[in-house]
């Protein structure tokens, strides 16, 4: 457990005891009648928020240009009310 303070203390030192708690990176609790009531603790840098525009990126495969992308991929022709293989006729 980090450094233990009383609550009038606290009160007395409020900004000197924040400012150590950021530069030491040590939490305080502060107590009253001998029971912890807080804790000061230095906050966390906030986390990079990821954008919408761009965060697929690098996430697809570049088509070869020789690739048909209209030309149908198999042979047979597909049901898709009936999810099969139609036999060919």
């Amino acid at each position: 457990m980090g450094k233990m303070i009383g609550a009038a203390e606290f009160k007395a030192k409020c900004l000197s005891i924040m400012r150590e708690v950021e530069q030491t990176g040590e939490a305080v609790t502060v107590t009253q009648r001998g029971r912890p009531m807080v804790e000061i603790k230095p906050a966390q840098a906030p986390t990079k928020q990821k954008l919408f525009f761009g965060c697929m990126k690098g996430t697809m495969r570049i088509i070869h240009p020789d690739d048909d992308l209209t030309s149908p991929a198999y042979d047979q022709p597909w049901n898709a009310e009936k999810g099969l293989w139609e036999a060919e006729e």
